[in-house]
């Protein structure tokens, strides 16, 4: 179920020197302002929380997720290079699978470490804040590479739909509107940090075990339909 040749294909795709920097920016910006934060108001635990859970984990780790998922296989679908792919001896659930794996490494590594050393930051993982969140990145990291790798495979336009399901969905609905929060990675990932931290700085909106099962569901779906994606792309020549 997972081919080193397609990973490494993957690996360099996502992490070329442009995207690489993309992907950089947003955990850089979170180090900042953690830093810029502890500097102006001392370790705070509330200001820890609010600053992990409203940027990292509802705009940081989407993004990173949108960038990720799509860029894992979107960009060969739209410039036809996903025939060469496609023309190998490689199973296509295989080949979704593989780019998952990937999708989700980079999501992590790019998301959940940065979540955690903002948090030292911030607060030195007083109450657990800063594993906490860093649990729920990594969590919430393996559910939007399914979501988003899915998209790349349905649409060209796959980064426009994920930001807009990141910033507009998640960050803002799943913000404000309080029926949109059960629909939501994020707070799927908040049910599991919660659970972590043990306290009530960390809050959701759904159960551990609603939470959790939502995230294996939606996870399992996305790969599969994205697989089934897959197999509808026709080489030249194929009946």
């Amino acid at each position: 179920m997972y081919d080193p040749t397609v990973a490494r294909l993957t690996y360099r795709g996502l992490l070329g020197r442009r995207r690489a920097l993309i992907l950089g920016a947003l955990p850089v910006l979170l180090i900042v302002i953690s830093a810029a934060v502890r500097g102006f108001t001392g370790a705070d635990d509330q200001v820890a929380a609010d600053v992990l859970g409203g940027f990292a984990l509802a705009t940081m780790v989407p993004i990173i997720g949108v960038i990720a998922g799509t860029g894992a296989i979107g960009p060969e679908i739209d410039d036809g290079s996903v025939v060469y792919l496609l023309a190998k001896p490689v199973k296509r659930p295989t080949i979704i699978f593989t780019k998952l794996i990937v999708a989700v490494a980079v999501t992590m590594v790019f998301s959940a470490v940065p979540t955690f050393l903002a948090g030292l930051i911030l607060n030195g993982n007083g109450q657990q804040v800063a594993v906490a969140y860093t649990v729920a990145a990594l969590v919430a990291s393996i559910a939007y590479a399914a979501l988003f790798l899915l998209l790349g495979t349905i649409t060209r336009h796959a980064v426009v739909f994920g930001l807009v399901y990141a910033l507009v969905w998640e960050a803002l609905f799943g913000t404000l509107v309080s029926g949109a929060r059960t629909l939501s990675v994020q707070q799927w990932s908040l049910a599991v940090a919660q659970k972590v931290s043990g306290g009530d700085l960390v809050t959701s909106d759904v159960s551990l075990t609603t939470g959790t099962v939502l995230l294996v569901v939606v996870t399992v779906a996305a790969t599969w339909f994205a697989g089934q994606k897959l197999r509808t792309l026709t080489l030249a020549g194929e009946e």
